[in-house]
C-alpha cells in the first residue's frame, strides 16, 4: 500500500473502544499521529495504560456493556466529541460452534457486547456528534454478509449492527455513520477463532487501520476528494491514503 503524509486535525476528539490491542490499537495510533485527542477504553487496564501513555491519550479501563462505564467514558469528552469508534467485540463461544450445537445461553452476552453496547454509546455520544458534525464508525465483519460455517452467532451480531448503522444514518443526517468491514486481520481474536497458524497469514491490523483512517480523515478535509456517505464499506475500498488538506478546526 502506498502511504501519504497523515492529514492533521486540530482540536478533534475521538473515543475508541477495544483500544488496547489489534485494530483498536492500530487505529488509535493513526489518529494520534494525525493530532487527534484520544479517549481510549478496553477491559484490560495494564495494557490499555501502556497504549495510552505511548499515544499521550486519556483512558478509562472497563466494560462497554456497563452503563456506568459508558457514562464515565463519555464524560471524559466534556461535550466535545467528533468521532466514536465502536471496535470492542467478542467472539462468544470458542471454539466457534456450528449452529446445531451452539450454546444459546452465550448469545445474550454476545449481543450485549457486539450490538447493544455500540448503540448505547452512540445514544450518549449523539448530542455532541450532532453539534460538531461528527461521525460514528461501527466495526463490522465479513461474517456479517457471508455464510461462513461456525461464524453464525458472531456474524449475526455484526449483521444486526450493520442494519442498526443503516437506520441510525437515516435518522441522524448530521452525523456520518459508517459500518466498516476491516477484512481478515492477524489479531488475537482471529487466532482464537481459526488458530494461530492461520491467523498469522492474515494482514496486520495496521493496514486496515490506515485504510479506515483514509475514510475518516476525509470528513474534515477541504480537498476535492469527499468522504463517502453513511453506509457499509470494506476497508480495502480505501487502501490508498489520500493527501487531504484539513481546514482549521470547526466550532
Amino acid at each position: 500500500m502506498s502511504e501519504a503524509p497523515l492529514p492533521q486535525v486540530d482540536d478533534r476528539t475521538a473515543i475508541v473502544t477495544g483500544a488496547s490491542a489489534g485494530l483498536g490499537e492500530a487505529l488509535a495510533e493513526r489518529l494520534a499521529a494525525a493530532g487527534w485527542n484520544l479517549i481510549l477504553t478496553a477491559r484490560g487496564e495494564e495494557r490499555l495504560a501502556r497504549v495510552a501513555e505511548r499515544l499521550n491519550a486519556r483512558y478509562l479501563a472497563g466494560d462497554v456493556t456497563d452503563a456506568v462505564h459508558r457514562q464515565e467514558l463519555l464524560a471524559l469528552a466534556g461535550g466535545r466529541l467528533d468521532l466514536l469508534v465502536n471496535n470492542a467485540s467478542t467472539l462468544g463461544e470458542v471454539p466457534l460452534p456450528h449452529l446445531a450445537e451452539a450454546d444459546l445461553t452465550v448469545w445474550p452476552r454476545l449481543f450485549e457486547m457486539n450490538v447493544w453496547a455500540p448503540i448505547a454509546l452512540a445514544q450518549l455520544a449523539l448530542p455532541a456528534l450532532r453539534e460538531r458534525g461528527g461521525a460514528i464508525v461501527n466495526i463490522s465483519s465479513d461474517a456479517a454478509a457471508g455464510p461462513y460455517a461456525t461464524w453464525g452467532p458472531y456474524g449475526s451480531t455484526k449483521a444486526a449492527l450493520d442494519q442498526l448503522s443503516n437506520v441510525l444514518a437515516a435518522e441522524e443526517p448530521a452525523v456520518a455513520v459508517w459500518a466498516l468491514d476491516p477484512g481478515e486481520m492477524s489479531t488475537a481474536m482471529l487466532a482464537d477463532a481459526v488458530g494461530e497458524a492461520d491467523a498469522a497469514e492474515a494482514d496486520p491490523p495496521a493496514l486496515a487501520a490506515a485504510a479506515i483512517y483514509s475514510l475518516v480523515g476525509a470528513r474534515w478535509c477541504t480537498c476535492e476528494w469527499q468522504a463517502p456517505e453513511s453506509g457499509r464499506y470494506a476497508a480495502r475500498d480505501f487502501d490508498k491514503l489520500h493527501r487531504h488538506t484539513h481546514e482549521e478546526a470547526r466550532a
